[in-house]
């Protein structure tokens, strides 16, 4: 504990910390004041990213760093299935899905392209584990393409009779997504690890906090992030109108962006400092967990809370989006080596998604 009191006290980014606890008793004194609550929340949110940040090299020294990415993105989508949670309850179907969309868009490109970029204007040329990222880029084509089969078929359901069709094609193939994502967790980590074994090590920088502080320091974060991102997608919506942004842009992009803020801090710290793998399986990592276990398990939560099923059919401009971010990723990983050009070209086509997005006038179906 005092290690890490030090720490905060010597960093002034930190200091922001100061936040939560401000924006969790705004919310409660006012919580009608949107724009400010959506300000506050982001603030928040950043000095936790990097807290997270910090934990996750820390039990990546200890772990490796494909263990240490893949506990890095499930606590960081933990939080966004809790906030996809809280939006499935009240029925916000629209925003569930623009949300898992956006953070499949947003990890496969802006924070694997952004790894590139910072890593590479540092390093000449960076050297990655490629079969693990081939793994994660496989998994993620895999479940764009359960995504694509009912955004196909839909218009068969509106034929029918009863309008079942779509619902009962989304639960068996939510099942079996996850099924090949927990295969594929017991193939990668327990009967093939030869393949998976870390390119490289690079220096954390940092001397790594004891286990035990770092994985306090997850469990804790994780559940602040998650309360603070409650008050920011309350506010957001009505804040982003406020400061004129498109219902697609605040559901694609700000809110996958401060969602993935914790990966985006761990990833690109990772990679500035030559660990590549950690910054490779923190973003295919979340992206492949995102379309194969979140997606599908939210699909089967809605029966239980949800006011109506929610299925897998997504509007077709996302799911186009989503199978080309993979597509993307697969190609730029496939030689296991990264420049920062190679970033550029990632980013770009992230870029491309985000202006569209921006200037689209109406809400996604």
């Amino acid at each position: 504990m005092t290690l890490l009191l030090k720490e905060i006290r010597h960093t002034p980014l930190l200091w922001l910390l100061a936040l939560v606890p401000v924006v969790l008793l705004a919310q409660m004194l006012n919580p009608e004041a949107h724009t400010r609550l959506f300000i506050l929340s982001v603030l928040a949110i950043v000095p936790l990213a990097a807290m997270l940040s910090r934990a996750t090299e820390s039990v990546a020294a200890k772990t490796g760093d494909m263990v240490g990415g893949l506990l890095n993105a499930t606590l960081g989508n933990l939080t966004e299935l809790l906030i996809a949670l809280a939006a499935l309850r009240a029925g916000q179907y629209v925003l569930v899905k623009a949300s898992i969309a956006g953070a499949i868009i947003t990890n496969a490109l802006f924070l694997l392209g952004g790894s590139f970029l910072l890593g590479g204007l540092k390093h000449h040329v960076q050297d990655f584990n490629r079969n693990s990222a081939r793994l994660q880029a496989g998994l993620l084509f895999l479940a764009t393409i359960a995504m694509l089969i009912p955004s196909v078929v839909a218009e068969a359901d509106a034929q029918s009779t009863n309008g079942e069709f779509v619902g009962v094609l989304s639960v068996g193939l939510s099942a079996l997504l996850i099924a090949t994502y927990l295969l594929g967790l017991l193939f990668s980590l327990k009967t093939h690890t030869e393949f998976f074994s870390d390119a490289q090590h690079g220096e954390l920088g940092q001397a790594p906090w004891p286990l035990s502080t770092a994985l306090a320091v997850l469990g804790a974060v994780t559940v602040l992030v998650a309360l603070v991102s409650e008050v920011f997608v309350e506010s957001v919506q009505q804040a982003a109108t406020a400061l004129g942004f498109s219902v697609a842009f605040v559901g694609f992009v700000i809110v996958a962006l401060v969602g993935g803020a914790a990966e985006m801090v761990a990833g690109f710290s990772a990679a500035r400092k030559d660990r590549l793998d950690l910054s490779v399986g923190i973003a295919l990592g979340s992206a492949s967990q995102i379309a194969l276990f979140v997606a599908p398990v939210l699909v089967l939560v809605s029966y239980l809370i949800g006011p109506t099923p929610m299925s897998l059919q997504f509007w077709p401009g996302a799911v186009a989006m989503m199978l080309i971010a993979s597509i993307t990723a697969s190609l730029v990983t496939n030689t296991g080596r990264s420049a920062w050009f190679v970033g550029i070209l990632v980013l770009n086509v992230y870029a491309m998604f985000a202006w569209m997005l921006y200037l689209l006038p109406s809400p996604v179906r």
